[in-house]
């Protein structure tokens, strides 16, 4: 699940980080140092009174989430200027760290594999780290702990463990139901993964990068997958619910499971996403071998090694540099205005990594087809999220405890409903360095189902803002007390902080503080990176393929593949042997 940036006010973030950026003024654009590589400090250039070098790029690119640092990135590798601005003091979006009394933060995503990937049916993440030269070292591991209202138990990925838990915790039927579903949709994963979305482009030149140069692989999937798997494929563009009631899975367990999974993947359920999504899904966690991977030094290694491979051909970042309009001439995008004034031109193009309903707020109106204006105002909306951050004494809880803890309190009410499942992430259990020696370092949240009408209108300095936050926060203190045992107090954090869909709104610059777009599968699509204002696009969880950190990676890329020619695309591809 993905959140971003700064979440809390009144905090200082240390200059001790290993990706250090200076905050800067509209004026001041400071710009990374050109000889970083995976293994050094990033460093940055003392701010100047004027913009380093001209104001201007090929392209500019708002907002430094994933998707427009994977943009960014493989851009400058295309050897196009580029230049991301971002609003805050940190680069990172949903995928940032931040620092407070010795104790390193995920903002966001903590749930990861595939980071150690290779070769056409690698993580797009990977794919892009792979061409910009970087690579993320990572712990590995296999399990979580699991609350359900049926049992506690450890339950690990892999094609046999999770059936020995169904076997435990639920039913005979239920474990003939997962091997059922098992052997109907792992056949499908050859030709859910085929197509690497690196090689996607947004233009006719797609026939070549995509269709002609991975038609002999995509036929080879289909030969594979045999008469029932390849009359199946078209499946994979259906919601995935329709797989299992196809195969008339009833099982209570499973049909919750799936949901479970879906909603931790994509933000809503089996019914709303689609079937290639976790069908990919499951070819990562369920096949033989496979690990998941938390990275070493937090979820800010991810955005370190980005700003890197973005640094080292050419790119620059600015922090502090908050984007208040984007410039429209003669129906064409060509550049940003920033809140203090400062005009920078894009030669080329101008990118925004911002959500569609933000995008639309930085347009002139009267430049937009009301079609437009009138799709994005009705595009549905995923709810917003409660956090908890904690730092405590590692001696309080017990020696066992693992990584991550997912609670649902009751099945009945589903996985979306409001204060029904807490999600936990202790990363400190395999990088102690997040935290003080002995202490550990902890992220629980409420995985967008907290209503921004709860909130809506509130003063933060109110009482009432006060004593909300508190009721609403209690569904995630019990679920820490519940996985930490009983040693825990929570009177004795040393770090305590909560936050809430206001938090949101302010601090991750997000319409109503949401979570992202709920478009389900079946229903709608999420729209191409393209817009009616010629040379402005879009990427990030507002664009195919949708949301998760693998999705906006991927749309990223396919925006900066989209801005260059076919021949350099394809040499891109060759060199890191997709």
């Amino acid at each position: 699940m993905e959140l971003g940036l700064p979440l809390f006010p009144g905090i200082k973030f240390p200059t001790s980080r290993k990706t250090v950026l200076a905050r800067s003024s509209p004026n001041n654009l400071p710009q990374f140092s050109s000889n970083a590589s995976s293994s050094t400090s990033i460093s940055v250039k003392p701010p100047t009174r004027t913009v380093p070098g001209k104001p201007e790029a090929d392209v500019v690119v708002i907002g430094s989430g994933i998707g427009g640092l994977c943009c960014g990135g493989l851009l400058a590798r295309y050897n196009q200027d580029v230049l991301v601005l971002e609003s805050h003091d940190l680069p990172g979006g949903a995928a940032h760290s931040f620092e407070i009394k010795g104790y390193k933060f995920d903002s966001g995503p903590s749930l990861f594999s595939g980071f150690q990937s290779r070769g056409p049916q690698a993580n797009p993440l990977a794919q892009v780290l792979d061409a910009l030269g970087e690579s993320i070292p990572c712990a590995k591991y296999d399990s979580w702990m699991v609350y359900i209202p049926e049992a506690e138990f450890l339950s690990r990925i892999g094609p046999t463990e999770f059936l020995k838990d169904l076997e435990k915790y639920a039913s005979q039927n239920a474990v003939q139901e997962w091997k059922k579903l098992l052997e109907a949709i792992l056949p499908l994963s050859a030709a859910a993964m085929a197509l690497p979305p690196l090689s996607i482009r947004g233009d006719l030149g797609v026939i070549s990068t995509a269709a002609a140069r991975y038609a002999p692989s995509l036929l080879k999937s289909f030969v594979e997958m045999g008469p029932q798997g390849a009359f199946g494929a078209p499946k994979l563009l259906r919601p995935f619910s329709e797989i299992m009631d196809s195969l008339e899975l009833r099982d209570p367990f499973i049909r919750n499971w799936v949901d479970l999974l879906a909603f931790l993947l994509a933000g809503v359920k089996s019914n709303g996403i689609l079937s290639a999504e976790m069908v990919y899904m499951f070819a990562e966690w369920y096949k033989p071998g496979c690990t998941l991977e938390y990275p070493l030094n937090g979820s800010g290694a991810i955005i370190d090694a980005l700003v890197r491979g973005i640094q080292k051909f050419g790119g620059r970042i600015s922090l502090g540099s908050h984007v208040e309009k984007i410039i429209v001439e003669n129906g064409k995008a060509t550049g940003v205005k920033l809140k203090g004034g400062q005009f920078i031109r894009a030669k080329m193009a101008v990118v925004s990594n911002a959500s569609m309903w933000d995008t639309l707020n930085l347009l002139p109106k009267d430049q937009l087809p009301k079609s437009y204006i009138d799709r994005v105002k009705t595009t549905p909306q995923c709810e917003s999220f409660m956090h908890l951050h904690l730092g405590f004494d590692a001696e309080d809880v017990r020696e066992d405890l693992g990584i991550h803890h997912i609670v649902v309190n009751e099945w009945e009410r589903g996985v979306d409903a409001d204060q029904n499942v807490v999600l936990i992430s202790v990363p400190s259990v395999l990088s102690p360095n997040l935290a003080p020696p002995g202490k550990h370092v902890l992220h629980a949240y409420t995985p967008g189902t907290e209503p921004f009408e709860l909130w809506e209108g509130l003063d933060r300095r109110s009482a009432e803002y006060k004593k909300l936050k508190a009721e609403r926060s209690e569904v995630m203190w019990k679920a820490v007390e519940r996985a930490l045992g009983s040693g825990f107090n929570r009177d004795k954090c040393e770090v305590k902080l909560v936050g809430t869909p206001l938090t949101h709104q302010r601090f991750l610059r997000r319409n109503r503080g949401t979570y992202g777009p709920a478009i389900q599968a079946g229903q709608g699509t999420f729209p191409g990176h393209s817009t009616p204002i010629p040379q402005l696009y879009c990427c990030g969880d507002s664009t195919f393929p949708g949301i998760g950190v693998p999705a906006v990676a991927a749309s990223g890329a396919i925006v900066a593949n989209s801005l260059v020619s076919v021949s350099q695309h394809s040499q891109l591809l060759d060199a890191i042997g997709i």
